[in-house]
C-alpha cells in the first residue's frame, strides 16, 4: 500500500500529460468554430434596436456591440427558439447568461453567444424607457449550418 502511495503523483502527472497531449491531437470542430467569430454593432434608440432581423449561422460565435445612443435601455433574450418549451435544450449558449444586460447610454455593452440551433430569437428592451417600451423588440434569426 506505501508504494502505490508512494508513485500516485507521478502517475496522476504522467495521466493528466497525456490526457492534455490527446486533446491537441485529435481534430475538434469546436476550435475551427472558435475562430469564426462574427462580430455585430447595435444599436439601441427610442424603441428599436438596428439592424434587425439579422441573421446568423448555426455554429457561429456571435459577438453583440450594443450601443444605446439616446438613453439607457436593456437587452434580454431567450436561450430556446421562439416557440420552444423553456425547458428545452438552449439554442443560443452564451459566455456570460444575464437576465437583462444593462445598456448605457453612450457606453458599448458586449453580449457574446454561440448560435447552436436554427430559428428565431426575439430580444426585447428589459430597462423601462418610455411609452414604447413593451414594442421595443429585435429578432435574430439562426440559420441552419450549410453542409
Amino acid at each position: 500500500m506505501k508504494r502505490i502511495g508512494k508513485h500516485c503523483p507521478l502517475w496522476l502527472f504522467c495521466a493528466f500529460t497525456f490526457l492534455s497531449a490527446m486533446s491537441f491531437l485529435r481534430p475538434d470542430s469546436t476550435l475551427a468554430q472558435d475562430q469564426e467569430i462574427r462580430v455585430i454593432e447595435l444599436t439601441a434608440k427610442k424603441y428599436e434596436y438596428s439592424p434587425s432581423p439579422f441573421h446568423v449561422k448555426a455554429g457561429t460565435k456571435v459577438q453583440l456591440k450594443i450601443t444605446a445612443t439616446d438613453h439607457d435601455h436593456g437587452f434580454k433574450i431567450a436561450t430556446v427558439p421562439d416557440g420552444s418549451e423553456p425547458n428545452s435544450t438552449p439554442g443560443l449558449v452564451f459566455a456570460s447568461l444575464q437576465e437583462c444586460w444593462q445598456l448605457k447610454k453612450g457606453e458599448t455593452t458586449m453580449v457574446e453567444f454561440s448560435a447552436q440551433t436554427a430559428g428565431t430569437y426575439t430580444f426585447k428592451c428589459c430597462h423601462t424607457c418610455g411609452l414604447g417600451h413593451k414594442g421595443m423588440k429585435g429578432q435574430i434569426i439562426v440559420d441552419p449550418a450549410a453542409i
